[in-house]
């Protein structure tokens, strides 16, 4: 009569959860213990709309639960005291959980299996980091060479996805009242603000509805930042409440159903992005330090400007810009932000304002219901330049023109910056341009209404460009010095 833990963390479900199904494959009884840990619930990377999308996910994980006859052990405190603690209280033999390849999550199950056997599952990406590697054995380190060899793989078949379990047996003879002391928090509570229901449920319920009504539109939608062009379903891969693998069979289903050579490059598309985030977790796996540096060693030591009253008025949507104040006003609303916009705002951020990436990527690990450390830091370090990217510290967006190209009729900008509303489209993207007479009709008179530019785009693109250039020569010469003794 065998008990197992199925210690959960990022995979809040029960269909295809293969920590769950080891646990149950391997033993009579099976507890489903989630650990709140201080270290990650009070870290300075999160916030409370991500904080209150968990608890929303729990909550309606443990709903599934008791409807087969099993139920949530919340615990709070450090996952290795209270995994071992839980052990003694009901004789488990075995912890099982899913892999995850962030450097703080690694350390902390190097602590747990150091006191109490643990068991590691895929589930987290589609394949496991080390699956794909080059031809000698090495990471791969560019995108495009990682998703064809990532395609030579066996494509991921239905016929691998796991069901949720009918059943999933408590042991007997424990005193369930001691069990079930502890509980999750009221609060935060998710604002009404947020567009995106927690758990499996609404998880499946968007990516069937993706399937049926947006994935053949995708590759020509995605960029129209007014648009529901997108699948909607990063907050759900965030929390494994939707499992990489079912999304990316949902995606090769739908490549084979398209009706048309356009319809399957759309879907082909989705799948791309789904394959960006195991580009992107497999870096962090391998390459832990960009947590803390730069990917690119030749601009580890850029000149950054760091002024904080630019920081703080890009993070409140008054850059002057409206298409980089609508991304950040949405941010700021809803825990979300458009794909598009995220690049537009990061590289305005990095590149137009000199302020380090890593000043962006912890406000946006704030804001984001979605916040992934793999997925923000490699966005983030491609924004910036920095990262995996073969050509990228000269790519530098005219603000202006992405507006003009990706809210052609400026709906995202006056949804999120109402006092541009009454602006004719001519100048909505470039508001300082309007005559005084047009200002005063529009009800916007710049500087008085809504800011004038925070920096002139002309000027902080010569900028940037002499800036990322001194730091590149500055690491060549270094190294060259180095090289010759």
């Amino acid at each position: 009569m065998m008990t197992a833990i199925w210690w959960i963390r990022r995979d809040l479900r029960l269909s295809d959860n293969q920590a769950l199904h080891a646990a149950l494959a391997h033993s009579r009884y099976v507890l489903p213990v989630f650990v709140l840990d201080p270290a990650l619930w009070n870290s300075g990377y999160t916030g409370d709309k991500r904080r209150a999308f968990l608890l929303g996910g729990l909550r309606a994980l443990d709903a599934d639960l008791r409807a087969r006859g099993s139920r949530l052990i919340v615990r709070h405190g450090s996952p290795k005291a209270e995994l071992a603690r839980l052990r003694d209280e009901t004789g488990a033999t075995t912890i099982f959980a899913e892999a995850d390849v962030s450097p703080y999550a690694r350390r902390r199950d190097a602590r747990v299996a150091a006191e109490v056997p643990l068991h590691l599952t895929g589930g987290l990406t589609i394949r496991p980091p080390e699956a794909v590697r080059k031809a000698d054995g090495g990471v791969y380190t560019v995108y495009t060479p990682y998703n064809r060899a990532w395609r030579k793989l066996p494509v991921p078949d239905v016929r691998e996805l796991l069901p949720a379990p009918e059943r999933i047996p408590l042991p007997p003879d424990i005193d369930y009242t001691r069990l079930y002391r502890e509980t999750l928090p009221d609060t935060p509570v998710l604002p009404s603000s947020v567009p995106f229901v927690p758990g499996e449920a609404e998880a499946r319920r968007r990516l069937q509805a993706f399937m049926a009504e947006g994935i053949y539109g995708y590759s020509g939608e995605r960029d129209l930042m007014a648009h529901t062009g997108t699948s909607g379903l990063s907050p759900y891969l965030r929390f494994g409440m939707l499992s990489a693998r079912q999304a990316a069979v949902a995606a090769t289903q739908a490549h084979y159903d398209a009706p048309s050579d356009a319809t399957r490059h759309s879907a082909g598309v989705w799948r791309d992005e789904l394959l960006w985030r195991e580009f992107y977790m497999n870096i962090l796996y391998h390459f832990p330090a960009v947590r803390r540096e730069s990917f690119r060693a030749n601009l580890r030591h850029l000149a950054w400007d760091n002024d904080p009253h630019a920081f703080a008025a890009w993070q409140a949507g008054r850059t002057g810009y409206p298409i980089v104040d609508a991304g950040m006003r949405q941010l700021l609303a809803t825990g979300w932000m458009h794909n598009r916009a995220r690049m537009i705002v990061a590289a305005f951020l990095t590149k137009h304002l000199l302020i380090d990436w890593r000043w962006g990527e912890r406000h946006f690990m704030q804001q984001l219901i979605d916040g992934d450390p793999a997925s923000n830091n490699g966005g983030w370090q491609w924004a910036a330049g920095t990262g995996t990217d073969a050509a990228p510290y000269f790519r530098i967006f005219n603000p202006v023109l992405q507006g003009e190209k990706y809210d052609p009729h400026g709906d995202y900008v006056r949804r999120w910056v109402p006092e541009l509303a009454r602006v004719p489209l001519a100048y909505l993207h470039k508001p300082w341009t309007m005559p005084t007479d047009v200002q005063h009709k529009a009800d916007c008179v710049i500087a008085r209404d809504y800011p004038a530019p925070i920096v002139e785009h002309g000027w902080a693109r010569q900028r940037a460009l002499a800036v990322y250039k001194a730091a590149r020569v500055v690491h060549n010469n270094t190294v060259g010095r180095m090289s010759n003794g």
